[in-house]
């Protein structure tokens, strides 16, 4: 396989897999700090954009694999 470098736009989309998933990662933590907390409200906040954020992993994911 030869050496040819990213283009940007693929690039970007590994950061931003990379960030979505970060961001996925924090929001559990986050929501088991709130259930700890007993705020079972923002708890199912950061489980929603937790599960949003993994949504857009897959997608990001799913183009990438088209383009490399």
């Amino acid at each position: 396989m030869a050496n040819v470098p990213f283009k940007d736009k693929d690039y970007d989309l590994v950061s931003t897999i990379y960030h979505a998933s970060q961001g996925a990662s924090i929001c559990n933590q986050y929501a088991t700090d709130a259930d700890k907390e007993g705020d079972s409200e923002a708890a199912q906040f950061f489980k929603e954009v937790q599960e949003q954020n993994m949504r857009l992993v897959q997608k990001g994911k799913d183009l990438l694999k088209k383009r490399i």
